[in-house]
C-alpha cells in the first residue's frame, strides 16, 4: 500500500450548515434578544418611562439592529463562534481556513447583519450571506468537522505506521 500521497485537508465546504440550520439558529437568536430587549425594556419602563418612545418608527428599528448586531458580537466573541441558536443546533462560526474568529471579527460579522436586506442573502444555494461573505467566515456542523479532521488523524496515524 501507498501511503505517500497527500490526503485532502478538511473541507469546510463540505461542513458547511445547511440553510434549514442557518434559518433555526436565527429564529433562537431572534426570540433570545427579543427576550432580552424585553426584559431591557420592561425596566426602563419602570425606571424611565418617556426613554420608551425612543425606540418608536424607523429610528426604534435602526436602534434594535445595533443592539442585535452588538449582542451577537459579545456572545459570539466570548464563546468562539457559538451564538445561543448555534449552541442549540451543533454549528459554529470560524474562519474559511478553519480556525476560530476572534473578537474583532465576531464583531465585524455581527455589525454587518445591521445592513439592510442583510437577511435576504442568505438565500440561495449554498448559503452564504453577506455577513460571512464580508467577513471571512463560515458557519459550519461541528460533527462533520470533528468526522473529517477524525479521518484526517486516522490517515496520519497510516501513513506514520504503514502495515505490509
Amino acid at each position: 500500500m501507498n501511503f505517500n500521497t497527500n490526503y485532502e485537508e478538511v473541507d469546510f465546504e463540505y461542513c458547511r450548515a445547511t440553510s434549514g440550520l442557518r434559518l433555526t439558529n436565527y429564529i433562537i437568536d431572534m426570540i433570545f434578544f427579543y427576550m432580552i430587549m424585553f426584559g431591557l425594556g420592561f425596566v426602563i419602563g419602570i425606571l424611565s418611562p418617556s426613554l420608551l418612545n425612543v425606540f418608536d418608527g424607523l429610528m426604534g428599528r435602526l436602534i434594535s439592529l445595533i443592539l442585535y448586531g452588538i449582542s451577537m458580537s459579545i456572545i459570539e466573541g466570548i464563546s468562539n463562534g457559538k451564538s445561543i441558536g448555534k449552541l442549540i443546533t451543533g454549528t459554529k462560526a470560524i474562519n474559511l481556513d478553519g480556525t476560530d474568529m476572534n473578537f474583532g471579527q465576531a464583531f465585524t460579522r455581527n455589525i454587518i447583519r445591521a445592513i439592510p436586506f442583510n437577511a435576504f442573502s442568505a438565500f440561495g444555494t449554498p448559503c452564504n450571506p453577506w455577513h460571512d461573505r464580508l467577513s471571512n467566515t463560515i458557519v459550519v456542523e461541528e460533527k462533520k468537522v470533528a468526522l473529517l479532521r477524525q479521518k484526517e488523524t486516522f490517515f496520519d496515524s497510516l501513513k506514520q505506521n504503514p502495515t505490509t
